[in-house]
């Protein structure tokens, strides 16, 4: 994995100890607030290359979750449900008034767990390169996120994840355990098509268009949402009635579409739409 995470963006760096965890995030920019969310074995600094651009005209709130970069691990599992909860306590600690969520692969769960736990609190919603089934993921995926655990510390040791885990982590020595976590998580069945069906908060659908399931199952998520149903019209009055909208990102994949300028500009047009 090539993939360069290094970055000259900083931001204001804080600890919010809330839900029983000390999380930390880091506040880029100003402008309407909108919590960005990294994916698993990552931390807020690997969205460096797109910080300038969504932070020119928003408040962009990049969290550490739970056991990833500064945040250190608590005693409960890696799961999205529950970094959900501390999410959601973030934005009540912070007084914000309906942020935008926006979250890759890992954090893209934990967004898509925050709009559905608590639709009140969220403006509108970006999920970028997260599953609504494990089995829409290929299957030699499932056999690589199989070996994730423990032991799969040397086969790590020259990738992006691993150095930044022990350049920021509190505890650096904590990183088979994080892997441990991951391994664990990854390996449950899921199907939450029920609960994107349900989504009351504007939702974009995005992914890589060589992501590590097939396309069609990001648009299937976008038809449970009542996209992809009919003609949009002259006027865009064939378009899903909840502001929902579908993005597949050219030319990326799942380890590169959260550093794309393409997502960027989808997810920009997206939040800066106007609001009813």
């Amino acid at each position: 994995m090539t993939t360069d995470w290094a970055t000259d963006t900083k931001g204001t760096g804080q600890y919010a100890d809330v839900n029983g965890i000390n999380l930390y995030y880091e506040t880029h920019g100003t402008g309407r607030p909108l919590i960005l969310l990294h994916g698993g074995l990552g931390s807020g600094e690997m969205f460096g290359p797109i910080l300038p651009a969504l932070a020119a005209d928003h408040q962009v709130i990049a969290v550490d979750l739970q056991g990833h970069g500064r945040t250190a691990d608590i005693d409960r599992p890696i799961d999205t449900r529950l970094m959900a909860d501390d999410i959601v306590a973030l934005i009540g600690h912070l007084g914000l008034d309906r942020p935008d969520v926006m979250g890759y692969s890992l954090g893209g769960g934990v967004a898509f767990w925050t709009a559905v736990k608590h639709p009140e609190l969220v403006g509108r919603l970006v999920v970028v390169a997260a599953n609504m089934s494990r089995n829409a993921i290929y299957p030699e995926m499932l056999a690589q996120q199989g070996q994730v655990g423990p032991d799969a510390v040397e086969f790590l040791k020259d990738t992006p994840m691993y150095e930044l885990y022990q350049r920021v982590a509190p505890r650096p020595e904590d990183f088979p355990r994080l892997l441990g976590k991951m391994g664990e998580s990854m390996s449950h069945d899921f199907d939450f098509s029920e609960e994107v069906r349900g989504l009351k908060v504007p939702t974009l659908i995005a992914a890589a268009d060589a992501d590590m399931a097939p396309p069609r199952h990001y648009i299937e998520m976008f038809e449970l949402l009542g996209g992809g149903q009919r003609d949009g019209g002259w006027m865009g009055e064939g378009r899903p009635e909840g502001g929902h909208a579908l993005a597949i990102i050219p030319n990326a994949t799942h380890y590169s579409v959260f550093a794309s300028p393409v997502l960027v500009a989808a997810a920009l047009a997206f939040l800066d739409a106007p609001r009813t």
